[in-house]
């Protein structure tokens, strides 16, 4: 069973919105290093048309965009490459290497965890949130930026319960930021998966 991580950037005082970190180097080679472990990203219809307006390379030339830093090169290259699903009532049709879940959607993520594979990653915020009350994420990891923004969105706002979790790792990256890992507390690992 391929497990589930669920990574966020978020600010010292909890803020999850992805304007309020501060992007370098070190984080995006964390990321794309957490993109490339992935058989498939899951996002949520906000999130999938956030990431292919911001990394989404031209498909004539592949080259970077002029706004991009050498150093964003491969995490963009990483995240255009990675097949996606995208969970959405509302889309019509997704490309960019995706395809839709439809239908329930425990059924669906339990369906795609099923499938062999190192794991799924996802990101954002509405989605995960109903993930964590479905009890599907297998891996939580909060990359905590040494920022305090002073408003929201926070994370995980309206979860009905709690969701006890144990730190498995610490990480510090780049500038400050430290990625904390952890499981829910009642997870059975076993060859490093739940």
């Amino acid at each position: 069973m391929r497990p589930l991580l669920y990574s966020i950037n978020i600010t010292l005082d909890g803020c999850c919105d992805h304007r309020a970190g501060q992007a370098d180097e070190a984080l995006h080679r964390h990321h794309a290093a957490n993109l490339a472990q992935a058989d498939a990203l899951l996002f949520g219809r906000v999130t999938y048309t956030m990431m292919e307006d911001a990394w989404r390379l031209p498909a004539q030339t592949g080259a970077r965009p002029d706004w991009m830093a050498d150093w964003m090169e491969p995490f963009a290259r990483t995240i255009d490459a990675a097949k996606k699903y995208v969970v959405s009532s509302t889309l019509e049709r997704v490309d960019w290497n995706a395809e839709l879940v439809r239908g329930d959607l425990g059924t669906a993520v339990r369906r795609l965890k099923e499938e062999p594979g190192r794991g799924l990653l996802t990101g954002g915020v509405t989605l995960p949130l109903a993930l964590a009350e479905l009890g599907l994420i297998d891996v939580y990891e909060f990359v905590v930026q040494p920022r305090l923004a002073g408003h929201g969105p926070t994370l995980l706002a309206g979860l009905s319960k709690y969701i006890d979790l144990k730190l498995v790792s610490r990480v510090e990256i780049g500038t400050g930021a430290v990625a904390h890992r952890y499981v829910p507390k009642n997870a059975v690992i076993r060859n490093g998966k739940r």
